[in-house]
């Protein structure tokens, strides 16, 4: 391709600047005291610095030598992309970290805790209770090839689940499965939240044809205008709408709450909802329990050894592939083909330890970069969404496997190409240096025969190409380092592939770093933390409805309400429930303002004799 892609821009694709040596920081502890609101007392809070320190692993000795200048020789740059580049030919697949400046030397010192985590990997994959803090086995590996699962009932369950998903799914779509007042579904209703939505989400907004049997849409929250927002795009479609809902326990608050909500427009508009409705979830759950008794349409397992991240090639994220008219069996196969790849012992063949070989370089091993995902492809937008969540969830963890405290974990963002051009692409470039970028290519553009020339010699997807390589070029010449995926085209196999590729890799930098990563303690305690808020708020509206029903009606201050919840310290939080109330038509400020919180008095506007509780 021409150096220039337009007639206002220039690709310099030579690199111009020489990186220095990397120094190493660490957040370092300032003491600074500051005085207590309640009188006067001197509490202490830790400033963050930052201090040079020499590096170390988990184990506590020298970490791997990160002192090499970026390789700016175009002769040897060209030897380096030729010596490292991965491909797998029935993929189609191939990786390239030749702009990460990793050295044979680094390489060497890390090639020995490579190996021990692939030999993790190989324990997990023959049933070793990989998440020993839950006490469980971790085995999405055998959901792609139920021949690895270590015992004959569980490879009976993943083929029995996969022929059940098929079966239903080619039932719905020629019609023999309908719902009651319609001959066809004709639309999908996906309730989850976190992996039972992202991998969905993705593997749809990428594989989904343009004019699919069932279209999909997704409550993924428990946001009450997102919930009504997309009942009321489906409109009187509601009646040809299948519900999937996905949920582990069954437990999950924003699932059950999308599910009422989806329950009440059902009755309001006349539906059985029943029998529109199915159950993804782990046998006997609360939901999977609900579904049969109620009589749903379907239920299929969940299994207690997948994770949500990592259950995309469950029924979690196959049925509703499936439905959508995607081959399935196909996005399977390609995550078989990367898994049988990334167990090979050699690393340079291996691309998942490649990948955290890369990973561990570009962050110290700390997470002292983030990953900026970047894929040139529209199809692909929500891959950084889904990476997002497997990366993150995954290796950002407070302790190691030995309980010492680590901070773990690497901080996950992207958008699209080149859309990227015109948004941070400029910080990337020139701004602070606290990122290296993964680019997503593909090469294919548009099916055979539809492409055409906007200029003579130049397509559309010429320019898409060449804004790829142009921001590369661009960054590394500024010393920003990067990995390239690349993959012939968007296809079922190529994301089966992508997806096996990053969970693998994920798996093998957490062994690297010595941290479980297939449990979330910080999500339960997020979810612990919102039900003693919610616990709160019960007592602020009983305090308030005895209140209102007095005569005459009592306003009482933010005062007089914490002391009769018996919750003094927790004033603050009982402010903001008062003033989402409030914001809701569900409590009345009778003087003052929610902007003075001192002055505001408060009562319910009817007095409510059912018992709150």
């Amino acid at each position: 391709m021409a150096s220039t892609i337009s007639s206002g821009v220039s690709l310099k694709l030579r690199p111009q600047f020489m990186v220095p040596k990397t120094t190493h920081f660490r957040n370092s502890s300032l003491v600074s005291s500051t005085s207590s609101m309640d009188g006067g007392e001197s509490r202490f809070r830790e400033l963050k610095v930052a201090r040079e320190v020499y590096p170390t692993s988990h184990s506590g000795g020298l970490r791997p030598s990160k002192t090499a200048s970026l390789e700016k020789d175009p002769r040897a740059l060209w030897k380096r992309y030729v010596d490292w580049l991965y491909q797998h030919k029935e993929l189609g697949l191939y990786l390239d970290v030749s702009r990460v400046g990793f050295t044979d030397e680094f390489f060497a010192e890390m090639e020995p805790r490579l190996h021990k985590a692939l030999k993790d990997m190989e324990l997990l994959e023959k049933g070793a209770i990989a998440n020993p803090d839950e006490g469980r086995m971790v085995g999405h590996y055998w959901l792609r090839n139920s021949a690895l699962a270590p015992k004959p009932l569980l490879t009976q369950q993943v083929e029995k689940t996969l022929e059940s998903i098929s079966s239903f799914a080619q039932q719905v779509i020629s019609g023999k499965v309908r719902p009651p007042l319609k001959d066809k579904f004709t639309q999908i209703l996906s309730i989850g939240i976190g992996g039972s939505a992202l991998g969905p989400q993705f593997v749809a907004e990428a594989l989904a044809p343009d004019n699919p049997p069932l279209k999909i849409r997704f409550i993924d929250n428990t946001d009450p205008a997102g919930i009504d927002h997309q009942i009321a795009q489906l409109g009187n479609e509601l009646a040809s709408t299948l519900v999937i809902v996905v949920s582990k326990s069954g437990g999950t608050p924003e699932t059950r709450n999308g599910l009422l909500e989806v329950q009440k427009a059902f009755r309001d508009a006349g539906l059985t909802f029943a029998r529109q409705g199915v159950a993804i979830t782990q046998e006997n759950s609360l939901l999977d329990n609900t579904a049969r008794i109620e009589g749903w349409l379907a239920r299929f397992p969940m299994f207690d050894w997948v994770g949500g991240r990592t259950s995309e090639m469950s029924a979690v994220g196959l049925l509703s592939a499936a439905l959508q008219g995607i081959q399935i069996h196909e996005m399977l196969n390609g995550a078989t083909l990367m898994d049988e790849a990334n167990r090979s012992t050699i690393i340079r063949n291996n691309p998942a330890a490649l990948l955290a070989l890369c990973w561990y370089w570009a962050t110290d091993g700390v997470g002292s970069k983030d990953m900026v995902v970047l894929p040139y492809k529209d199809s692909l937008l929500l891959f950084s969404r889904y990476l997002q969540q497997l990366v993150m969830e995954s290796l950002g963890k407070e302790l190691d496997l030995d309980g010492k405290r680590v901070n773990q974990g690497i901080t996950v963002y992207g958008n699209k190409g080149s859309t990227d051009q015109h948004a941070y692409i400029q910080q990337l470039r020139d701004g602070i240096h606290n990122f290296f970028v993964t680019f997503i290519e593909v090469l294919r553009d548009r099916p055979p025969g539809h492409d055409w020339e906007l200029e003579p010699g130049v397509t559309c997807g010429d320019y898409l190409f060449g804004f790829l390589q142009g921001t590369r070029a661009a960054l590394y010449a500024n010393d920003r380092e990067s990995i390239t995926v690349t993959v012939q085209e968007v296809t079922p196999s190529s994301v089966g592939a992508l997806i096996a590729l990053y969970e693998r890799a994920v798996g093998i930098y957490a062994s690297l770093v010595n941290i479980n990563a297939y449990h979330q303690p910080g999500v339960e305690a997020g979810k612990k933390a919102a039900g003693e808020v919610l616990a709160l708020q019960k007592r602020v509206l009983s305090v308030l409805n005895e209140a209102s029903c007095k005569e005459p009606v009592e306003p009482l201050t933010l005062e007089e309400v914490a002391k009769r919840c018996i919750a003094t310290d927790d004033i603050e939080m009982i402010y903001k429930i008062i003033m989402h109330m409030a914001a809701n038509d569900r409590a009345i400020i009778a003087e003052g303002s929610c902007g003075s919180p001192r002055s505001i008095k408060v009562f319910l506007g009817e007095c409510v004799v059912d018992d709150l509780d």
